[in-house]
């Protein structure tokens, strides 16, 4: 069945209720050299809101702050109604070690500098926004629950983070009594899906809502890049939206390669059978995973909003989803496969095969 922007759904454990697509906005402001001016990011607010989006996810450092002070200015008269994410933990002042991280003075000028930026007294959901691997889990989790005592905060999350510790930190904040972690925001898409060995299934166990980001795999499941892309020398050219520039970070980071494209091909079968674009392809299928709440998007211009805003509406066949999940299928390895193993399923129930509900 069709998707709105409005069909909302709860959020992990909590009663908190969301879009099925949320608004990303790191493409609010120019000064990372590939956003939308001012009146551009406007539009893009007011469509997605008009159609019922509520869920607006930015951070603190994200167009170097511009991103959240042009979505607090939007949100200003539509800000009970809203549901306004931002995250800390990544460096605010180079130079200044303690301006990042997972600590508490991190936390509390993040926290700060954000209410300010997005002039607001309260926010909807913070996340930690990447794992620093050295501040104590009891820190961040009582830093996080300061915040909720004081109204700060109404919801906290986590990103970028290990499952072990996410499950880890979810257990400590049941134990003390402390807020919990609603959501689990991971890159995620047909090209990685990683995600599926340990966070999503961790998710799905202990409450947390999974918000996939990059769910077009850095442009690659757009269609836009082909095997030429791989093989030729130089950075390509750009056509002033700075997509050369996203070629080269592609490849730089292997996401631009033969494995992927060959996926991307899948979904440009689909797309075409469809009537659809391989980017609303991609985005669907991210949808119609039963482990995914809401799934971010972003967009520089109208029509890209429009694009993706198409995916909600993309219903699959049976055969085309199995296509779709074979592509990218991955291994899952130790100890899952062993577990999932027709021997292991003998010594521990027999010849039994029982259903599982979750």
């Amino acid at each position: 069945m069709a998707l709105t922007l409005d069909t909302y759904r709860l959020l992990g454990r909590s009663g908190l209720r969301v879009s099925p697509l949320a608004l990303g906005t790191a493409t609010f402001g120019t000064e990372w050299g590939w956003g939308a001016e001012r009146a551009e990011a406007r539009k893009l607010f007011d469509r997605y809101v008009g159609l019922g989006g509520n869920l607006l996810d930015t951070a603190d450092t994200y167009t170097d702050g511009s991103s959240e002070r042009l979505l607090g200015e939007f949100a200003r008269e539509e800000r009970e109604r809203l549901v306004l994410a931002t995250k800390y933990s990544t460096l605010r002042r180079p130079g200044d070690p303690n301006s990042g991280g997972g600590h508490r003075k991190a936390l509390f000028g993040s926290v700060e500098g954000s209410l300010r930026r997005l002039d607001t007294d309260y926010l909807d959901l913070l996340y930690l926004h990447v794992w620093d691997s050295r501040t104590p889990a009891e820190e961040v989790l009582r830093g996080l629950d300061d915040l909720v005592r004081q109204g700060k905060v109404l919801y906290v999350a986590i990103s970028n983070t290990p499952a072990w510790q996410v499950s880890r930190m979810q257990a400590i904040a049941d134990l003390r009594g402390w807020s919990p972690l609603v959501a689990l925001q991971l890159e995620y898409s047909l090209i990685e899906r990683t995600a599926e060995r340990d966070l999503i299934p961790m998710a799905r166990e202990l409450g947390l809502g999974v918000v996939p980001y990059s769910p077009l795999g850095g442009g690659v499941l757009s269609g836009k890049y082909s095997l030429n892309d791989v093989t030729s020398a130089g950075t390509g050219s750009s056509d002033g939206t700075g997509d050369s520039t996203r070629r080269g970070v592609n490849l730089a980071l292997g996401t631009l390669n033969e494995r992927n494209l060959a996926v991307a091909g899948v979904a440009r079968e689909v797309a075409a059978e469809l009537g659809r674009t391989p980017a609303q392809v991609a985005l669907a299928w991210t949808l119609r995973n039963p482990g995914v709440t809401t799934t971010l998007i972003g967009a520089r211009t109208p029509a890209q909003l429009e694009e993706n805003l198409g995916a909600l509406e993309v219903e699959f066949t049976a055969a085309q989803l199995a296509r779709l999940d074979a592509a990218g299928a991955i291994e899952l390895g130790q100890p899952h496969d062993v577990l999932a193993s027709d021997h292991i399923r003998r010594v521990t129930t027999g010849s039994l095969r029982i259903e599982t509900r979750r």
